[in-house]
């Protein structure tokens, strides 16, 4: 009997938490997806267990769903349950221990979208320009945080080709009465001068504390 999902199974479950939940990011399924890849798995060993959830997260990062961000949750995700290899005797009080702090950190997770977008509003002010790219559930929530503290402010969102994401994420900020101006993705230059601030979600975060954006450009946090 084989002791893993297989991988047409790992796929399924990973697109379908994105086709039917549209708040949830790529490496938010990536991680739920490999919290029910540890729920079925039937490994023996941690050393097949460890191949298993590595062959789930090649699954998924050959998806159309953007790799950086796959790889990046996976990556935290995976680095934080194994810490349990070194406190266990068994391998069944090892998976055991795995299995409630994947859970664990999830939870932590979903609330850190919440808290990220309450500070991260407290540096718009009122009267500002705010430039964003493409589409970010963070930065969205941000500027929704800042809408209902009563504070006024414009935003430009760069188009984000080739799947015009920028869109998306404009009308979104009109539905919540946010001025939004959408432009194209070189007019950037053009617009810095007129804008008080950048505001950028990330696809995956580097050790140093710089983001990967979506189009892959690093940014360096001080």
């Amino acid at each position: 009997m084989d002791s893993k999902m297989k991988k047409k199974e790992i796929e399924e479950v990973f697109g379908g938490i994105l086709e039917k939940e549209q708040d949830v990011s790529a490496g938010m399924a990536a991680i739920r997806t490999l919290l029910t890849v540890l729920e079925h798995d039937t490994s023996e060993t941690v050393q097949e267990l460890d191949s298993n959830l590595q062959a789930a997260v090649d699954a998924m990062k050959n998806t159309d769903y953007p790799v950086t961000a796959v790889a990046s949750g996976c990556e935290l995700f995976l680095r934080f349950i194994t810490l349990a290899k070194l406190d266990t005797k068994t391998f069944g009080e090892c998976k055991s221990i795995m299995l409630h702090r994947g859970q664990l950190f999830l939870k932590k997770l979903m609330e850190a979208r919440g808290k990220v977008a309450k500070l991260a509003s407290s540096f718009i002010v009122d009267g500002s320009r705010v430039l964003i790219h493409s589409k970010s559930r963070v930065v969205l929530h941000a500027m929704k945080e800042a809408a209902r503290a009563n504070k006024r402010f414009e935003v430009y969102v760069t188009m984000s080709s080739p799947d015009n994401s920028g869109l998306e994420m404009c009308r979104l900020l009109e539905e919540e009465n946010i001025p939004c101006t959408v432009i194209l993705d070189s007019a950037v230059g053009y617009v810095m001068e007129q804008v008080d601030m950048v505001m950028a979600g990330a696809e995956g975060v580097v050790e140093s504390g710089g983001i990967i954006n979506k189009v892959h450009n690093i940014y360096s946090i001080c």
